[in-house]
């Protein structure tokens, strides 16, 4: 499928979502659509991978049998049900039952069944419980079909998703449903229903465009990034994943590389966005083996993964990302000073966890990996407890690259932000500033970067050029003589700088000007007395 049809695709599915959510909060809605979605893509494999394990077997139905074909297998072959089910939770790691599949689900839609949505509320109890070794457990806990926003009554709310369901089997007919394709859909919508929240979407969503600029950074060659990207990454993590659009795009731009991943790690407090990250990347065509998104508190640390005290056990990571809460309060306590993360450079302040989620990905950054975060611009110069992390974290030459992006990027947030590269071992013992603040495509509600913007960020960090106005490499010493402050307009100033005027010259201009008028005048006047008209 071309990109014009994927684009298509997601604005077909985006008007479907427009017209009937009614007056349904937009995240509400988002979690019944993508929770829809997500089914759909789940019996498309499903099916598809059950007709190559039946073989001749399985029915061949005529144009107009609006059954099921599998719910006729099973009806014809209730002892082998077991059998086939074992196999193809060992192959597809998971079991949709014949009456939970889309197909019939939407039969059910568009012959207005009544008891669709009891139907609905076992399909997904099943798949959470009962599909595969818990993989899907919780996946659809956020999902009320009882709920009084769907309708009223029992009636009126089977009623409205008969619509909702209906709505979506027609508009996505005519599209393909392989990974790729529901994926970007997925995504798509993801995006629609973000720019519809405001701010609320900073809590699952990083834009794509500067996704990007993360992914691309991150996959280039840790010590000499001319060198391109890298063939191969062990283990990714984005430790506030959202809905995992950060990592699926680093996993993307390796696989466009003609790389690969080994597995990619992600962490979620808030259940309904961990809930969606694990949807996006099953949707994507990951096997749940593939990844391993972790519901808890980062700050705290509540993933035993990741708790390890044994340094020869500890993960690391080749690449880490990360687009954490902006200056959100925490309450660290006593114990935390000792916490493994923060030890050797202190606790982030009380106001803002800023640099306390940059410490806990940094620790797990193994020596040749990249780590690239978004942070707010005060972690560049505030003082007290921040000031004295970033100077260690400068002393020991980990700060890499300092870029300042343009303000109202985001939907959560207008503020101009900074993404800032470190690295463990750095070939390198300055800090390249990128000031691209000035560099962007005005919008009416956002802001955007165009793809010349992306390349231009992308070059000036992998050749580490210096451009006038927009970058430039500062020596440790020059840093230090700023008091360790990494406010990028004191290294690159995008300010043009004024012509001087010289007065004098301006002068003898402005007499030239006026000898020229006064002769002008005089040769008017001439012609004026020669008519007999008055004088000037």
């Amino acid at each position: 499928m071309t990109q014009k049809e994927q684009q298509q695709l997601g604005k077909t599915l985006w008007d479907i979502a427009d017209n009937l959510r009614g007056a349904m909060n937009a995240d509400d809605f988002r979690d019944y659509m993508l929770s829809f979605l997500f089914l759909r893509y789940l019996s498309s494999n499903y099916e598809e991978s059950a007709k190559k394990e039946l073989g001749k077997d399985y029915p061949q139905l005529e144009d107009d049998d609006k059954r099921n074909p599998l719910s006729v297998w099973y009806a014809n072959n209730e002892s082998d049900v077991v059998e086939f089910e074992k196999q193809m939770r060992r192959k597809v790691h998971y079991v949709v039952q014949p009456q939970h599949l889309w197909s019939s689900i939407a039969e059910m839609a568009r012959t207005q069944n009544d008891d669709l949505l009891e139907t609905l509320v076992r399909g997904f109890d099943y798949i959470e419980n009962q599909s595969f070794e818990n993989a899907f457990q919780g996946l659809f806990s956020e999902i009320n079909l009882n709920s009084e926003k769907l309708g009223k009554t029992h009636t009126d709310r089977n009623a409205k998703l008969c619509v909702i369901i209906q709505k979506i089997a027609e508009g996505i007919k005519d599209f393909s449903t392989d990974s790729d394709t529901l994926g970007d859909a997925y995504e798509y919508l993801i995006g629609q229903f973000a720019a519809g929240s405001g701010k609320k979407a900073g809590e699952f969503y990083t834009p794509q465009q500067i996704s990007s600029i993360l992914s691309e950074i991150v996959t280039l060659d840790s010590q000499d990034p001319t060198q391109g990207p890298k063939i191969r990454l062990e283990k990714v993590l984005d430790f506030a994943s959202g809905s995992g659009s950060l990592l699926l795009n680093v996993r993307k731009r390796i696989k466009e590389n003609g790389g690969n991943v080994g597995k990619i790690y992600g962490q979620e407090k808030n259940i309904t966005t961990y809930n969606l990250a694990r949807m996006n990347m099953l949707l994507h065509g990951m096997k749940d083996t593939e990844f391993e998104i972790f519901h808890g508190d980062t700050l705290l640390n509540q993933w035993d993964e990741l708790n390890e005290m044994n340094p020869s056990k500890k993960l690391e990571f080749d690449a880490i990302v990360a687009n954490p809460p902006f200056s959100l309060r925490w309450e660290p306590n006593e114990a935390m000073a000792e916490d493994f993360r923060f030890k050797s450079y202190g606790l982030a302040p009380k106001s803002a966890a800023d640099f306390a989620f940059l410490l806990h990905g940094f620790h797990f950054l193994s020596q040749n990996g990249t780590m690239a975060i978004i942070l707010p611009h005060g972690v560049l110069f505030r003082g007290g407890a921040e000031e004295k992390i970033r100077t260690k974290l400068l002393k020991d030459n980990h700060i890499d690259t300092v870029i300042g992006l343009p303000s109202n990027l985001f939907y959560s947030t207008g503020i101009p932000v900074s993404i800032l590269i470190l690295k463990r071992c750095k070939r390198y013992e300055d800090v390249l500033f990128i000031n691209a603040s000035d560099h962007f495509e005005k919008g009416k509600r956002q802001n955007t970067l165009s793809e010349e913007h992306f390349d231009k960020i992308i070059e000036t960090y992998k050749y580490r050029n210096e451009v006038p106005r927009y970058s430039k490499r500062v020596s440790m010493e020059e840093i230090e003589k700023q008091g360790y402050n990494l406010n990028i307009s004191r290294y690159v100033n995008t300010s043009v700088e004024e012509e001087k005027i010289d007065l004098r010259e301006v002068n003898l201009k402005l007499v030239e000007i006026n000898k020229n008028i006064k002769a002008a005048t005089d040769r008017h006047n001439e012609f004026l007395k020669e008519l007999g008209l008055p004088l000037i």
